[in-house]
């Protein structure tokens, strides 16, 4: 479900106003990363409870804006991505371990599969996606035989009521993310271009679009009116502001300020050296993650 936003009374007399954005894929995930560290939920964990932040390309930003520190490569942050024109595996190491943080600091060494054990209903696990639909459902790729992040940790943040905030964007938007997943799985392809996987839907999810970023932050409507283009710009999302000129004006200010964000660095070492090198066999290339 979208994260629910409660937005502002037109101030009286301000004159209502509107702006067009274009974001690139790396501008967008710079703006949610904002927003999700902004948000109620992780501002009271990080004070008194305790937030996780699963592997991800997404979570590599938000790694940065909580803590001020450089993440790269970026796309090393995660272990399944898209990358190069088919669907991969990261196979080595985070290059940040900053994951768990308890009051405010960091849990040195930790492992979230142990630390997941401890959350109460006030914590925070943070978790990106690669789909959403028009009702909030977001969606997960999920390669491994063990389910993945999620499947560690939906069952256990489901019934205590913990917070799954997933920043998602509109880049991914697809149009049933239930649909789709009955479409998926890391058995059901013969043919791949990647590793085969399953879009696992997960109810329940806070989602952070820009839709939401831009309503957080500084408390306007965005409108989802577009996506795509060239030369870089594939991919990107473009929006209408709208709302109080006072608003806009510190939306379009919030906009320019994540613009020329560089595109996400990608590691060295994948799992897959090409979909061709298998002759596009899906269990062949699924073979490669070695039971993971």
């Amino acid at each position: 479900m979208f994260y629910e936003i409660e937005l502002p009374q037109p101030k009286s007399g301000q004159r209502q106003i509107s702006a067009m954005v274009v974001l690139n894929p790396a501008e967008s995930r710079r703006l949610l990363a904002k927003a999700t560290v902004a948000l109620p939920e992780v501002q009271k964990a990080w004070n008194n409870g305790m937030i996780i932040l699963a592997r991800g390309i997404t979570n590599a930003f938000v790694t940065e804006e909580l803590f001020g520190i450089s993440v790269e490569p970026k796309a090393g942050q995660t272990v399944g991505m898209v990358c190069g024109g088919i669907t991969n595996a990261n196979s080595g190491p985070p290059p940040s371990t900053w994951h768990v943080v308890r009051q405010g600091k960091v849990v040195e060494g930790a492992d979230s599969n142990v630390e997941i054990l401890n959350f109460g209903s006030g914590d925070v696990f943070i978790k990106g996606a690669n789909a959403v639909d028009n009702d909030g459902n977001a969606g997960i790729y999920v390669s491994s035989v063990k389910a993945g992040t999620i499947g560690m940790a939906w069952p256990i943040l489901t019934p205590r009521g913990c917070h799954l905030i997933i920043p998602v964007s509109l880049e991914k938007m697809v149009p049933s993310v239930i649909e789709a997943a009955k479409h998926t799985g890391i058995y059901h392809f013969k043919y791949s271009t990647g590793l085969p996987t399953k879009l696992v839907p997960v109810p329940l999810a806070k989602v952070i679009t820009e839709t939401q970023a831009f309503a957080v932050l500084a408390g306007v409507r965005a409108y989802h009116i577009g996506s795509g283009g060239v030369g870089g710009s594939e991919g990107s999302v473009h929006l209408s502001l709208e709302g109080d000129e006072e608003r806009v004006e510190k939306a379009f200010e919030l906009a320019k300020s994540v613009k020329g964000e560089p595109p996400v660095t990608l590691p060295d070492t994948f799992f897959v050296s090409s979909a061709a090198d298998y002759n596009y066999d899906a269990s062949a290339q699924l073979a490669t993650l070695k039971g993971l």
